[in-house]
């Protein structure tokens, strides 16, 4: 094999695929729908990529060539069509990253939440550690610019995606899962059969190795062969905090508590104990949280507690979580990717932690029909937690319109009383009118492309 070509290759799991086979020296080329930010840094990296759907740029070598795709392409995709009628060897994103990560030892963290900080944090405490790890991240690491770290030490760190069923193509030593809920009911259909998958994901752990659990998510544990841990932030668990301190800013001090137990891989025990003074880089009780699970797997992985101390200080936190743009003395702009109820809930809550007594104001884009009819009531129940809402379209992503699902359905739900249903292109001069304290942009559409817009305008409230 000397090509591997990307159908989709500007999502943020496939571009760090791509960016794995590149560094490797394989001839990478793909296809997009539209440019992006991230399609800029792979073409920077020599990445050939074009925009329109046309086979002609899939390389010719067929027995050469790999073709790896994303679920979200349609199944009637030009360019997927033609390489399935000509023979080439297809892969989805998912069965690439199982191959890659079959070779090595591999650490996953799965949830329908709080996957992408907790793999980057993870990630971040290998590397500041000096251990270093190979990493495919869902988000873009704010420490080191990328969602792919390379690493001579033979270990993985996979942000476990159940969409698709993705991550049934890993069987990790260790493994985290920080959230069951309902989610992906297009693919799913209902909260008996994700769970049941993330079920099966966890009977996947090898047997030797860990499962670091959040207390309390509903899990069926019965197939699994691992040695289970819970994590938690709130309640009693294996891992969980001591001492906790709200410090300025929302960030937030505690002292780690782990239970005994055996490192991976070199079999020495390591007895109970705490890492004491850890103190969050980044605010928000949702990332300390995420630091419980991601420190859990990191200890149990044969980390030092003092280097894990030294690492979470360290951490910057992912793009688009809890993303601070602006932190002014008049005006603040926060950006975040939650597009499910629980997501925002967490959000919400962490914002009102860093920010006491400050108005709220958030701005909301629904990602998919089928993800909206689904939660309508939910959504506008953790959107009631802002103090104000400006809710746009549905983005519809992979999605065709589905008749009587629209934003109004979350909207009329919402309990608060200052509410506005606004088109994303009237966004901005809305935003020049409004007297703006704390603003919030959340939503996994392309409610980014508005980030930098909008830094500019908070910015110029607080000159």
């Amino acid at each position: 094999m000397k090509n591997v070509y990307f159908i989709g290759i500007g999502g943020i799991g496939m571009s760090a695929v791509a960016r794995f086979y590149n560094h490797a020296g394989y001839n990478v080329s793909g296809y997009d729908k539209t440019p992006s930010k991230l399609t800029a840094k792979l073409e920077e990296e020599g990445i050939a990529i074009h925009y329109t759907d046309d086979a002609s740029y899939i390389p010719a070598d067929v027995e050469q060539t790999l073709v790896i795709y994303t679920p979200a392409i349609p199944a009637d995709m030009g360019e997927l069509v033609y390489a399935r009628q000509k023979g080439y060897r297809l892969v989805k994103r998912s069965r690439a990253l199982g191959e890659i990560a079959s070779t090595q030892c591999c650490l996953a963290i799965a949830g329908t939440h709080g996957k992408t900080t907790t793999s980057t944090m993870l990630a971040h405490i290998y590397t500041h550690a000096g251990v270093g790890c190979n990493a495919f991240l869902g988000g873009i690491s704010k420490n080191y610019h990328t969602n792919l770290l390379l690493s001579r030490n033979p270990v993985i760190v996979a942000e476990a995606d159940e969409f698709d069923r993705s991550f049934l193509q890993l069987y990790p030593e260790i493994a985290a899962i920080t959230s069951t809920d309902a989610d992906h009911l297009d693919i799913y259909g209902n909260l008996e059969t994700i769970q049941g998958a993330f079920a099966e994901f966890a009977g996947q752990i090898k047997e030797n190795g860990y499962l670091v659990a959040k207390r309390g998510i509903s899990l069926d544990t019965s197939g699994v062969k691992a040695k289970i841990f819970t994590y938690s932030f709130k309640e009693q668990a294996d891992f969980c905090p001591e001492n906790v301190e709200i410090l300025e800013g929302g960030h937030f001090k505690f002292d780690l508590r782990y239970p005994k137990h055996t490192i991976y891989g070199n079999g020495a025990e390591r007895e109970a104990g705490k890492i004491e003074n850890c103190i969050m880089g980044v605010p928000g009780w949702v990332n300390a949280e995420n630091a419980i699970a991601a420190s859990a797997v990191a200890l149990l992985g044969g980390i030092e507690p003092e280097k894990i101390r030294q690492a979470l200080a360290a951490f910057e936190g992912a793009e688009r979580r809890l993303d601070i743009h602006v932190n002014g003395a008049k005006a603040a702009y926060i950006d975040d990717y939650a597009h499910h109820p629980k997501e925002l809930a967490s959000a919400i809550g962490s914002i009102r932690n860093m920010f006491p007594g400050r108005r709220i104001c958030g701005i909301f884009q629904p990602h998919l029909y089928t993800r909206t009819r689904d939660f309508a009531p939910e959504f506008a129940e953790s959107l009631s937690m802002l103090d104000e809402l400006l809710l746009l379209d549905i983005y519809p992503a992979r999605e065709l319109p589905i008749e009587g699902v629209d934003s109004s359905i979350i909207f009329e739900k919402v309990t608060i009383e200052k509410k506005q249903q606004i088109a994303k292109e009237d966004l901005l001069e809305k935003l020049e009118n409004m007297d703006i304290d704390i603003l919030v942009t959340f939503g996994a559409g392309d409610i980014d492309r508005l980030i930098p817009a909008i830094t500019e305008l908070v910015k110029g409230r607080n000159r």
